[in-house]
């Protein structure tokens, strides 16, 4: 098997096809490890980390701890994380050796259902490999805004290059990445504004979570203007100026395009290949293209776009063509998560969804908010929202939201449960561990 991509996807199908004893070969042309390792979840989480400090010495003295002569260093921080990056790089690279995977340096491209030309590095010619079965796995790109000057502003991969941040920054978008990228930024002291073309933050997620979230977000200081587009950007970077449609002109060291990704499929030559919304690639159940030796897994493909899930999609994928199995992965019960601050996760469906589906007489809505104890001596204004969905006619949940410290963790372990068919019943007959905020979860009436 040839696998285009290094990333997430790729190494997993990768990995496990040699461990079937496939011959592989994987082609990279950038790092290996993909948007996730390299540029995407695990520098950002990061960065969460280290922006999370601020308010962590702001509030140190309502509980006796002196960090007068305490400060962030940017530049530090951004060193170690790009340190660590690099660390995880060779890492993964070591383990396709160990796995007995060919790693090639270079540019793929499909010259035909079962024959791959690789543009590798100081090389006359292209490398030409063939095999039975094709795998493409490229991940995606960042999204730039069609305007004049769009090349001055910053992409989510362009924020791990810095050497510090400006003391203004301009965030577009109203997705996760620009949520997150916001909370960031503002915790590590920036002033943040970011401007929304809609009139709502973080479509697809429960809506009075978003509202919660919404609102923590203009109480830490970040600027949010919706209904606004951008219509062009000049200057030069440290001091540029964004014209707006409601013809308002912005002043700020850096803007980030934080308005969503697209399949990275330049140079692939997909001819005749079926492609859907966003050319994104269309596949069967079993991971096939329409080409029947050409298959595709992760960011590509018009599934769930998620580092797990394509993880998932390579290893049930090798499974199937070279241990002789029949997988199909689960996309049900997919848990979510938004690393803002605070930051707010779920699994199953929303309120708004469950309406439409079942009816407003058909749920059951369970909901408890308060300000959680690690707020209380700093007196924070900062709150925690925890909700169930649930099947009034099975009792089954259906739902489960929190915006809150450790959502994220707490989410994943209550998404075992949910997608096992738990009950609000089977909630109600687990015990409360206390004092914690995941109690609430058991104790709600």
């Amino acid at each position: 098997m040839i696998v285009l991509g290094a990333g997430s996807g790729g190494l997993a199908a990768a990995k496990r096809a040699a461990s079937h004893g496939a011959r592989v070969a994987i082609i990279e042309g950038d790092r290996v490890g993909g948007t996730c390792v390299i540029r995407g979840c695990v520098p950002k989480k990061l960065l969460v980390y280290g922006s999370q400090y601020g308010e962590y010495l702001k509030h140190a003295p309502s509980f006796g701890v002196d960090i007068s002569e305490a400060k962030i260093n940017t530049a530090t921080l951004l060193g170690n994380i790009r340190s660590e990056v690099d660390r995880l790089n060779k890492l993964h690279i070591d383990l396709l050796a160990k796995a007995n995977v060919e790693l090639i340096k270079g540019w793929g491209y499909i010259s035909n259902p079962n024959l791959v030309s690789v543009k590798v590095a100081n090389g006359v010619s292209p490398l030409e490999l063939a095999a039975k079965n094709i795998l493409i796995a490229v991940g995606g790109r960042p999204q730039r805004l069609d305007i004049p000057g769009s090349s001055l502003a910053w992409v989510s991969d362009d924020v791990f290059m810095q050497k510090s941040f400006p003391e203004k920054v301009v965030v577009i978008g109203a997705g996760f990445i620009a949520c997150e990228f916001a909370c960031i930024l503002n915790g590590l002291g920036v002033e943040v504004t970011q401007l929304v073309r809609g009139n709502k933050l973080l479509k697809g997620f429960d809506r009075e979570i978003v509202s919660t979230l919404q609102e923590m977000m203009l109480s830490k200081g970040i600027n949010i203007h919706f209904a606004t587009n951008v219509t062009a950007l000049k200057g030069e970077i440290g001091n540029l100026t964004l014209s707006t449609s409601k013809g308002k002109n912005i002043k700020s060291g850096a803007v980030l395009f934080a308005i969503g990704r697209k399949p990275f499929l330049e140079g692939l030559d997909l001819t005749g290949m079926n492609l859907v919304a966003d050319n994104k690639i269309l596949v069967d159940k079993h991971h096939r293209t329409n080409v029947s030796s050409i298959f595709a897994v992760g960011d590509v493909t018009n599934r769930i776009n998620l580092t797990p899930v394509a993880i998932e999609e390579g290893r049930v994928l090798a499974d199937n063509l070279f241990a002789g199995k029949n997988r199909h992965v689960n996309y049900d019960f997919v848990p979510k998560a938004v690393f803002s601050q605070p930051e707010l996760a779920f699994v199953g469906i929303t309120e708004e969804e469950a309406l439409d589906k079942y009816g407003e007489d058909n749920i059951v809505v369970f909901r408890s908010k308060f300000r959680p104890m690690s707020q209380m001596l700093p007196k924070s204004t900062e709150i925690c929202l925890l909700k169930l969905i649930v099947d009034r006619k099975t009792s089954k949940i259906i739902g489960c939201h929190m915006i809150g410290e450790h959502a994220s963790e707490i989410i994943q372990m209550a998404a075992v449960s949910i997608q096992m068919g738990a009950k609000k019943s089977d909630f109600d007959k687990t015990m409360a561990l206390h004092p914690t905020i995941a109690e609430e979860f058991v104790t709600m009436a």
